[in-house]
């Protein structure tokens, strides 16, 4: 009977496995990775959260899509607080950790690939029952997109949490492998091979559904110039989700390839000395998401920034209300047309009375 190694911490296994864990996270190389690291992390969590809070304020975004792109948007913060805290349970620090400390620190990361690539299938569903109809949104009420997802998230919790269920090597040291010296080979073969089958489903998927929306509207392209406008929103709808996923694709497939190749057990792959380097690349899709969804969508871009200018605005008014009266506080002698023009929008400066009087004066 194999014996199990519960009690035992990480250097056990990572001395069992040969893979070295301090010259390569020291000195200046760990400095770098560290600045890079939390710089990419705020960005993170700060443009994310203003993709969330513009679906929630924008009621245009109140539809299946846009909901399922916000819940994207939080898998990409999620997937944040996991790099910071893989930050600091890293290099030398790997050695310290607890065989519980270790699981946590691999299953958030798990979990929060499992949470983005799950909701990129269910996207993909969502795009596939309203593009055929030629539409812009599905029908998908809102109860059924909450379920789904909650369904999303106990996916991703559950996958991330396969490892500390069992599926390890604590009783059979000859199957860990060297990336993750208490994951089994063939767990990490599992892992990696099911991600990269569905990364392939889902580009023919959305491949496939891109022509048919290409042929649909070549066909209408006889209608109305209003007609043709409508019939290509789903087009552009399409264009970020494909933008979207070919981003995903691009910087996750080099770490699960490396993955792959350790389950493997191939020892001549180099695998050490490009890991690293596949993992602030899987980070950078976290950081591109945000990037893609404004430049993609106009309205997305003028929401977020809005909110912005409104948030740089209410704190100006707040630090002006402290040394003037408020009976004069909506009289700026600021006529920059730029902040009277975001006023006008987001309705927020002082009310139509004000503006009018402040045309007036």
């Amino acid at each position: 009977m194999n014996e199990c190694y519960y009690d035992k911490r990480m250097d056990f296994f990572y001395n069992k496995t040969n893979t070295d864990t301090v010259d390569e996270w020291t000195g200046p190389k760990l400095i770098v990775v560290l600045c890079f690291g939390t710089f990419f992390c705020l960005f993170i969590f700060i443009s994310n959260s203003l993709v969330i809070a513009a679906v929630v304020k924008n009621k245009r975004f109140h539809f299946p899509f846009y909901y399922l792109l916000a819940n994207l948007a939080a898998a990409d913060f999620f997937a944040g607080i996991a790099y910071v805290f893989l930050m600091f349970n890293t290099g030398p620090v790997s050695k310290t950790l607890t065989v519980n400390r270790w699981f946590l620190r691999q299953g958030l990361l798990d979990t929060s690939l499992t949470a983005s690539l799950v909701n990129l299938l269910v996207i993909a569903v969502e795009r596939h029952m309203s593009i055929m109809r030629m539409k812009i949104h599905s029908n998908l009420t809102k109860k059924r997109v909450t379920f789904l997802i909650i369904s999303i998230w106990a996916i991703a919790i559950f996958m991330g949490a396969v490892p500390t269920l069992g599926w390890n090597c604590l009783c059979d040291i000859t199957a860990c492998s060297s990336l993750a010296p208490i994951y089994s080979r063939s767990y990490l073969v599992f892992w990696s091979v099911l991600n990269l089958v569905v990364f392939f489903i889902m580009v023919v998927v959305y491949i496939r559904i891109y022509m048919y929306v290409q042929r649909k509207t070549n066909v209408l392209s006889s209608h109305t110039s209003g007609s043709i406008s409508r019939r290509r929103t789903p087009v552009k709808l399409m264009k970020t989700v494909m933008t979207l996923l070919g981003a995903f694709v691009v910087c996750w497939t080099p770490g699960l390839v490396v993955l792959l190749l350790d389950g493997l057990n191939c020892t001549y792959c180099g695998i050490q000395n490009v890991k690293r380097w596949f993992l602030l690349l899987a980070l950078l899709n976290s950081v591109m998401n945000p990037i893609i969804y404004s430049y993609k969508d106009d309205e997305m871009w003028g929401t977020m920034k809005r909110m912005i200018c409104c948030s740089s605005e209410d704190k100006s008014q707040d630090r002006r209300s402290s040394r003037i009266p408020s009976t004069v506080l909506c009289r700026s002698t600021d006529t920059s047309g730029h902040y009277i023009e975001d006023g006008i929008i987001q309705g927020t400066i002082c009310g139509k009375g004000d503006l009018s009087d402040k045309g007036n004066s």
